[in-house]
């Protein structure tokens, strides 16, 4: 069956050679984040599947020498490659859902016993009783498509567990849809490899699947690395122009817009001091006590870092005396977030808040500069309390 081998074939080759540009062009990229490393990992997994699947339907149309070695070596390949693809697909939402203790060794090993025991379980059936797992036909067993999913199956539901905990918990329906997503996608994907098992083995859906879904994950996460600060997952400096340019997020009918400048207090002691890492663990700190106050605040916030240790939100408030409320939320939080980290330093802000005006052309720019004047005189006030 030439013809069905080399349909089959090429649709995985392309597969392949998609996933290798992307892991090209990733490898080419300053971006080297634990969590970028982990996803480059499961396009590398999907890679060899692809590569494994075309051997594979080799065998299978006849194209290849058929013998109970060669479809147990192929049959073999699909098995521990589509359990390894789910393995490191939980690595990577593990990383991405920032999961505590990820990388301890007692955790790595826990993680990596499923893969490795349902391996050495599929070859000792192979050697001792091959039939088990290959027909007379020299075809796959229905014995065989269970272990196929089983495994998988263990690691789809540790990434569900995982997911579902973290958009329970997410009052942002973007980032919910986020992390939802991410849930979602082994399910996806192995949904259109039982597609292919039982209704049409001849047509590689896996593959179409895989790499659709993770062509327009893919997408996806170069447009959040276009505008996401990659230290805070902030919107960027870029991502805030982009905002501010939108006349209709600035201006509305029934409130006004005020812009909101912070600034770390003596961020160069803390450099200095304790290093730069531990600077950049303060601006962590900053983000994430920030964050958690606006999505207690039920009103439109654009929150963005805009360079160094300063950061703008864009506050449409009912009325003015919810900018007092917030604000004072916001010193709170920081404190709190500094106790809770055991940190050794304490961590203060100035804080500059200007009304934007309508009357005014280039309204946000003049009233950036405002905000930013008030900021310092915040700061210098502060140093003489």
């Amino acid at each position: 069956m030439p013809d069905y081998f080399i349909y089959y074939a090429s649709i995985n080759i392309v597969g392949a050679v998609f996933f290798g540009i992307m892991l090209h062009h990733d490898h080419t990229s300053i971006d080297k984040q634990e969590k970028q490393i982990k996803y480059d990992h499961a396009l590398f997994a999907f890679l060899l599947y692809f590569i494994s699947d075309a051997i594979w339907s080799g065998v299978d149309s006849g194209v290849f020498p058929v013998s109970t070695l060669s479809v147990m070596v192929t049959t073999s390949a699909n098995f521990i490659l589509l359990s390894y693809i789910t393995y490191r697909w939980l690595l990577y939402v593990m990383a991405e859902e920032q999961i505590p203790g990820r990388n301890r060794l007692i955790i790595k090993h826990a993680l990596f016993f499923p893969l490795f025991a349902s391996v050495i379980g599929v070859l000792v059936v192979y050697l001792v009783s091959p039939e088990l797992l290959i027909s007379p036909e020299f075809k796959s067993t229905r014995l065989f498509d269970i272990l196929l999913c089983s495994v998988p199956n263990i690691y789809i539901i540790a990434v569900l567990v995982y997911t579902i905990r973290k958009a329970a918990g997410e009052k942002n329906p973007l980032e919910k849809k986020k992390h939802l997503y991410i849930g979602g996608f082994p399910i996806m994907t192995i949904a259109g490899g039982l597609l292919q098992m039982v209704l049409m083995p001849e047509l590689p859906i896996f593959c179409f699947a895989s790499t659709i879904l993770m062509l327009i994950f893919y997408i996806k996460s170069m447009d959040s690395r276009i505008s996401t600060d990659p230290l805070t997952n902030l919107n960027n400096r870029g991502q805030l122009l982009r905002y501010v340019s939108q006349e209709s997020n600035l201006f509305t009918e029934d409130r006004d817009t005020y812009i909101v400048m912070i600034d770390i207090n003596d961020f160069k002691m803390i450099n200095d001091t304790y290093g730069h890492s531990e600077g950049d663990c303060a601006l962590v700190i900053i983000s994430s006590a920030i964050t958690s106050v606006i999505r207690n605040h039920h009103m439109p916030i654009f929150l963005a870092r805009y360079g160094g240790d300063e950061f703008i939100l864009i506050v449409r408030p009912v009325k003015e005396a919810e900018m007092d409320a917030l604000i004072a939320d916001l010193r709170e939080s920081i404190i709190k977030k500094c106790e809770d980290e055991n940190k050794p330093y304490r961590i203060s802000i100035g804080i500059g808040i200007d009304r934007l005006l309508r009357s005014e052309d280039d309204a946000f720019a003049k009233s950036l500069k405002r905000a930013d004047d008030k900021m310092y005189e915040n700061k210098i006030k502060m140093k003489h309390v």
